[in-house]
């Protein structure tokens, strides 16, 4: 390459001798030097994918074999590790998502049995983001960015944009060659927990969460922390992963404790594999550990007033999921079946404070007492896919209130014993992978004393890269 780059500056200098004027050879030496710049960036680009690669390709060899691949790396000339350091070319993309949504004027819209019931509390169970959204609104735009950092990590930061607002979803490195089935994640990071909750709504088969993860999770019907997050894929014929978390524990069911060391963590296993050529299976079970401190929620009081509850103790919820999927000899091009279904199971227990500012409330004088309920729901959907571009699906769901123990203030506070039920059919259509519109017709009885007959017509659009959906 550099012999060639010699003999063309020899070839334009002998030119310029004969015919050109100074000016004209401090063109051509300009000319070259762009040359070299655009081939020299172009040889590490090549390089950085060739590393990548072989690190990869190792990583799936023994310990002794992956561990000389630093020592390869190592020897590159330090001309060319300069230039990877000073690339970068991320993969883009930009999710865009919308609806109209036909339904019932509710005021205070909840879950009923469940608390927070929305209004003090950000992450409210009731206060899922658009669900009080009537006729044509926007959901908030997803910003994603992730690039291979070098041959050992890679980044992805996810943003959601909204009505002037930006929130970081998710922003994590993630580890490429440890080897041995170990990944390593930190950051904010979606946990691993359940089935949908690593999912973002537009990977969703229906227009909104489950009311499961509604009641779960709050605002965001999904939990995320910062922190880090261990799997390891077992060496087995059959897919078996193992996974465990620590992080802040900030968001809801726990909140924002701003202690030294974890304030939550998760583990969780998934088993699967496939039956003959046409189907393949998921399983698994979760648990999650967190505590929370003046948690802060809407509660009824006796007298039909509002009181402010504040919960401060543990939060443990247990969470099953299973998978079921089928494609004829495993092509989902043309026609395809989904079933999945999960379970939980959330027990907290600790104090409540009650008080309120109405004279008439017996919560008017705060009252401390002792709090512990054990809660349950699950869903339950099936997706068919017909042709290439349609799919048609249905989706029952129902929550158990259970068992709800205020202590002292069950004299003062409403115990409601309810079980919350929502029913939904969806089709929608893709024109590709990137492209999709959809109409879902639900009857919705998640707050007792109203059936709410509500019509949603979504559309999804993905622009730039996108990756492969999970299992």
């Amino acid at each position: 390459m550099q012999k060639s780059f010699a003999m063309a500056a020899l070839l334009a200098a002998s030119c310029g001798v004969q015919a050109a004027s100074d000016a004209d050879l401090a063109a051509i030496r300009a000319q070259i030097d762009d040359m070299k710049k655009t081939y020299e960036q172009r040889i590490a680009s090549l390089e950085k994918k060739l590393a990548e690669a072989e690190v990869q390709a190792k990583s799936a060899k023994p310990a002794a074999e992956v561990k000389a691949a630093p020592a390869i790396v190592a020897a590159a000339p330090a001309a060319t590790a300069s230039a990877r350091a000073n690339g970068f070319n991320p993969e883009v993309s930009l999710i865009l998502q919308g609806q109209y949504k036909n339904m019932k004027d509710v005021a205070e819209r909840g879950i009923t049995g469940f608390v927070p019931a929305g209004g003090h509390d950000e992450h409210a169970a009731g206060t899922v983001e658009g669900i009080n959204k009537r006729g044509f609104s926007v959901n908030h735009t997803e910003l994603i960015l992730g690039a291979s950092i070098d041959p050992y990590w890679r980044g992805q930061a996810i943003l959601a944009l909204a009505d002037g607002e930006v929130e970081v979803e998710e922003a994590w490195f993630q580890s490429l060659a440890i080897g041995h089935g170990v990944g390593l994640k930190g950051g904010r990071v979606r946990s691993g927990i359940g089935y949908l909750n690593e999912q973002h709504p537009h990977m969703w088969d229906f227009a909104d969460a489950p009311l499961m993860y509604r009641a779960m999770f709050g605002e965001h019907a999904s939990y995320a922390q910062d922190g880090l997050q261990f799997k390891w894929l077992a060496p087995t014929p059959v897919f078996l992963e193992f996974g465990a978390e620590v992080g802040r524990g900030a968001n809801f069911p726990g909140t924002d404790r701003n202690k030294n060391g974890a304030g939550a963590g998760a583990i969780f296993a998934h088993i699967g594999g496939d039956v003959g050529h046409s189907n393949a299976w998921r399983a698994g079970v979760s648990y999650l550990k967190t505590k929370a401190s003046d948690r802060e929620a809407e509660i009824e009081d006796t007298s039909g007033k509002h009181a402010l509850g504040k919960f401060t103790g543990d939060s443990a919820t247990w969470l099953a999921d299973f998978v079921w999927k089928w494609a004829p000899n495993g092509n989902p091009k043309y026609q395809s079946f989904k079933f999945q279904s999960e379970y939980f199971v959330r027990a907290e227990k600790g104090g409540l404070n009650c008080s309120s500012d109405e004279s008439s409330s017996p919560c008017n004088t705060a009252v401390d007492s002792t709090y512990k309920t054990r809660q349950s729901g699950w869903y339950a959907q099936g997706v068919f896919k017909f042709t290439p571009e349609w799919r048609a699906g249905v989706r029952y769901e129902q929550l158990d209130s259970g068992t709800r123990d205020f202590g002292l203030n069950a004299n003062t506070l409403v115990v409601d014993s309810y079980r919350p039920k929502k029913a939904s059919v969806m089709v929608d259509y893709s024109w590709s992978e990137f492209s999709r519109l959809r109409l879902q017709l639900a009857q919705d009885k998640s707050m007792q004393g109203i059936t709410d007959h509500q019509l949603t017509l979504q559309y999804v659009m993905s622009l730039g890269a996108h990756g492969a959906h999970k299992f």
